[in-house]
């Protein structure tokens, strides 16, 4: 349901307080306390049968005794109650309900199970239970235990956590900071955070939003959710049980590297959210997003009066991986005056600095073009109050806006809490922290998210076309392990399921027992290779923990006494392990390879994770790791290699020639694409792999497989079919495009399931250029490409293939863009546009294909990809109702390519179970309504722009 019912949530006429009593220390009392406290306009109606009146205003037995319906229900009664409660709500068609009881259990069987169904069943938002209430400041809404009534703001707060809600609003109430609205969804029943963040990322009233979880249920929903609203405004998120023990003992060093703590961290960064690790840092990033908007650049410049206090600011700064600014000649000559000592960065301006001084030194420092931010740190002394500081600040920041200079952001700490200061700073939006520690912290988050927005709207780089996995190998490897009941490969099958993916290992030799593993070895000792021997078993993974690896053997007697010893060893530590044999390997010179550990596991909560970090035994210990959420690409493998220490040891140093980073890059990229291949392996890791200027080569791999799931396989069989695209009638005409307008309304109803695919449709055969099936998995927390949607037709004999946008097509559509005729654009776009940023071509072009797609056609009979048309669908955030808009060359009018990729789009929006589509066209292109209406739009008039037609289809 997503959003559907937020807007009577929010905004209640009328509020019922089931479990409403006269007993102070009460829910139900402190509740209806709050809410009267927080002046809300609306009907308030305690329900309870055993009073008839509270405080002198009726009391009612039941919710259907109540003289209207409530909007919005609490509900604060003992746990059993709870059901039947929300069933009464629904009953008499409530909005939503909020849940302030505890101990409703966790499973289907329990209360909260019974209540989740009696909301379904009605259309009733729930929000609970473990809630402590609701807030919307600016409509006086104050339905929650909170112990101030929150002011109003634009800071939207959702928790899991009642506890944490408290302790963030008790900040709040302190620094005299608002909020939209505050949220707490306690187990999330019904309401969770996707939901949130889907309405308040549309809401107008809200410029940032703070998330605090303990879990993600719905790891999909949530991120798509989560990168829909990062795109549009910052949001912090804090999550707490960061260290909590994982559920399942892992089997690989990339299962143990894939800490739960760490794969959430790296999908809030992939989501493009700003993620802290405690309540400090999230009142850091509420403090400074309230003042301060993203800025460009990261170089921080650091005022202080004394080196002390100004040394510690730049020490956090870089500890926390900031960039230290570098002063000019020119800019250290004009504040030689106030300078003290001979430090750059940071200034300091002396124990006995003035506030005057501060106002010197900050007029040249704001107009030096070698920092992008300032940071003022003062002590107040005899000679500096606190506000008379402040307001040399703030007066000196004020003067060199007015002179035309950009306006540079200015952090402020000022030691020791002091009201008048504090006022001086607010008034002059300028963040104000305690201390140095905060202050840093706030100028990196807002880095910090610029550069996560920049991050999502980055092109990436193709991955090589000619990379094409040989599936069937690997899948018949995988199958004939299972069906021997295998739970991990042998080292051949590693090796030759990693080798049909193109990831080259260091062959090897498998020998049943000592002699003919030395046998093996021979032909490796006698070229003056020393040999490597590695114990074989199915149930010992880490072999070097029972002494399996015996490194530098140079001769027959040396593998039969190392294969000996190890057998020996086996028996003693694990008697009940069994032995198929040894692996002999030529051992690798080391030279300037540097180790390195890649792999898969697999997370209870975001699927598949690819593993990069420093290899070796010792890689849990050294703990240098980053963590990435398949699909990936070069750009995010990159980035993801670029997060870890061993990273500055792949680069050029000394006489030592830099790693090949494309190439372990490329393995990672590799990795995700067999996941999604794949789903039967549950683990793998390739430990070391070793890397240098000529690539990568692995010397040990383990896999570990493990059935499908009925459920995911049968899923996953009905997502590898192939979608339905309609018969086309020739002849149909397109020129021009019609533009999305704005989104649907939500229905007054609860939306029918939808109904499942008429007949009528041609399915196509499926196209991949790679000659691989479609990549999605229902274990996949990020929708990959949808490769199952590329088209090859032909219209009035043009050869044309259609696929989905992809990230990397921004330089296509800059060149069609270049070219169409500026008319055309007028009509798709309603208004003339010239040039096409890169922000702009971003968002065409990088999508999250949970919730909206673009088919980009392309001329199949050049050489080169030359764009013809696309058209492209929105979803909301119900997934109900989906706007459209498409753009196709006047040049090929007539062919039919307007009524193909309407259809197509269609086809798409069936398939995703929306219920309507609709766009607005301008009334003058006759060409586009025409094709609409042959696709069966039906057209509406808009009433608050004559010159527009809403157009409207049901699917």
């Amino acid at each position: 349901m997503s959003t559907y019912g937020f807007a009577a949530m929010l905004a209640p006429r009328s509020v019922a307080i089931v479990g409403a009593g006269e007993r102070d220390g009460s829910v139900g009392r402190a509740v209806m306390d709050s809410l009267r406290a927080g002046g809300f306009a609306g009907a308030i109606r305690p329900v309870n049968r055993k009073y008839e009146k509270i405080d002198g205003e009726p009391c009612f037995a039941n919710l259907a005794a109540l003289p209207e319906t409530p909007d919005l229900v609490l509900i604060a009664t003992p746990p059993e109650t709870v059901p039947a409660i929300v069933d009464a709500a629904g009953a008499c068609g409530a909005a939503a309900a909020v849940v302030l009881s505890a101990h409703l259990g966790r499973g289907e069987a329990e209360p909260i199970g019974a209540a989740r169904r009696a909301a379904r069943r009605h259309g009733l938002r729930l929000i609970g239970p473990d809630s402590i209430g609701l807030a919307v400041p600016g409509k006086n809404l104050n339905a929650t235990l909170l112990a101030h009534p929150p002011r109003a703001g634009d800071l939207a707060l959702v928790t899991q956590s009642g506890t944490v809600a408290s302790a963030i609003a008790a900040w709040a109430h302190r620094r005299e900071v608002g909020f939209s609205a505050i949220l707490t969804t306690g187990r999330s029943a019904d309401v969770d955070a996707a939901d949130t963040l889907d309405h308040f990322a549309a809401d107008i009233h809200t410029r940032a939003i703070l998330l605090s979880l303990h879990r993600v249920d719905d790891a999909r929903k949530f991120l798509s959710a989560a990168r829909a609203a990062a795109r549009v405004k910052p949001v912090v998120v804090l999550r707490t049980g960061r260290h909590e023990a994982q559920a399942e003992e892992p089997q690989t060093h990339t299962g143990a590297l894939a800490r739960p703590d760490a794969v959430y961290a790296a999908a809030f960064r992939r989501a493009g959210l700003l993620a802290v690790d405690t309540l400090d840092e999230m009142f850091s990033a509420a403090e400074t997003l309230r003042r301060q908007r993203p800025f460009p650049g990261r170089r921080l410049m650091i005022v202080a009066n004394g080196r002390g206090i100004g040394a510690l600011a730049a020490d956090r700064l870089a500890d926390q991986g900031g960039t230290a600014a570098e002063a000019s000649p020119e800019t250290l000559e004009a504040i030689a005056s106030v300078r003290h000592g001979t430090s750059t960065n940071p200034i300091d301006l002396g124990v006995d600095a003035e506030a005057q001084e501060y106002a010197t030194a900050l007029g040249p420092l704001l107009a030096c073009r070698g920092n992008d931010a300032l940071l003022c740190v003062h002590v107040p002394t005899a000679r500096a109050g606190a506000r008379q500081t402040a307001e040399a600040v703030a007066g000196a920041v004020a003067e060199a806006r007015r002179g035309g200079d950009r306006k540079k952001p200015v952090f402020a700490v000022s030691v020791g809490e002091d009201a008048e200061a504090a006022a001086v700073y607010a008034k002059a939006g300028i963040p104000l922290f305690a201390t140095d520690s905060d202050a840093v912290d706030g100028f990196l988050h807002v880095v910090r998210y610029r550069e996560a927005q920049e991050n999502l709207m980055r092109t990436p780089a193709s991955l090589p076309q000619e990379f094409k996995p040989d599936l069937e190998t690997a899948k018949r490897l995988v199958r004939q392990a299972l069906a021997a009941g295998q739970s991990w490969l042998d080292p051949l099958a590693v090796k030759a399921l990693l080798g049909a993916y193109a990831i080259p290992m260091q062959p090897c030799l498998l020998a049943p027992d000592g002699d003919a593993a030395a046998e093996a070895a021979w032909p490796m000792i006698a070229r003056g290779e020393p040999v490597a021997l590695k114990l074989v078993s199915p149930d010992i993974v880490h072999k070097s923990d029972v002494g399996g690896v015996r490194l530098g053997l140079t001769s027959e007697a040396d593998v039969r006494e190392a294969a000996a010893r190890m057998i020996a060893r086996v028996r003693k530590l694990r008697p009940e392990a069994r032995i198929t044999g040894f692996a002999v390997q030529a051992m690798v010179p080391r030279g300037n390879r540097r180790e390195l550990i890649v792999g898969l596991a697999e997370d209870p909560t975001f699927g598949p994770v690819v593993v990069f970090g420093t290899g070796g035994t010792a890689v849990e210990v050294i703990d240098d790791r980053a963590l990435g959420l398949p699909p990936l690409d070069l750009r995010l493998a990159a980035d993801q290699i670029l997060r870890t220490r061993v990273s500055r040891r792949l680069e050029a140093y000394r006489d030592v020639p830099a790693a090949d980073l494309d190439a372990i890059a490329l393995v990672l990229v590799k990795l995700a694409q067999l996941a999604a291949d794949l789903p039967e392996i549950r683990e793998l890791d390739i430990n070391p792999l070793l890397a240098d200027a000529d690539g990568v080569l692995g010397l040990d791999g383990r896999i570990r497989v493990a059935p499908e799931p009925p459920r995911l396989r049968a899923q996953s069989e009905m997502t590898r079919s192939k979608p339905p695209l309609s018969p086309l009638p020739c002849g149909e005409e397109a020129g021009g495009g019609g533009g999305a307008g704005s989104s649907a309304a939500v229905p007054s109803e609860p939306p029918p399931n939808p109904s499942p695919q008429g007949g009528g449709e041609t399915p196509l055969r499926p196209t991949d250029s790679r000659g691989q099936r479609p990549t999605w998995h229902p274990r996949f927390a990020i929708r990959p490409y949808p490769v199952e949607w590329e088209r090859e037709m032909s219209l009035k004999g043009r050869a044309i293939r259609v696929r989905p946008v992809r990230p990397e097509d921004e330089g296509l559509f800059a060149a069609f863009f270049a070219e169409i005729d500026p008319e055309d654009v007028r009509l798709r776009f309603f208004s003339p546009i010239r040039h096409f940023n890169h922000a702009f071509l971003a968002r065409l072009t990088q999508l999250d294909y949970a919730r909206a797609i673009a088919f980009v056609a392309l001329d199949a009979d050049e050489n080169s990809e030359r764009m013809l048309g696309a058209v492209r669908l929105h979803a909301d955030a119900n997934h109900e109702s989906g706007e459209f808009a498409i753009l196709v060359r006047s040049d090929i009018k007539g062919v039919g390519l307007g009524y193909a990729l309407m259809r197509m789009m269609l086809d798409w929006a069936k398939a995703e179970g929306i219920l309507r589509v609709e766009g607005s066209v301008l009334a003058e292109n006759r060409a586009m309504l025409a094709v609409c209406k042959r696709v069966g739009f039906r057209s509406i008039l808009d009433h608050s722009d004559i010159n527009t037609l809403k157009m409207q289809i049901d699917i």
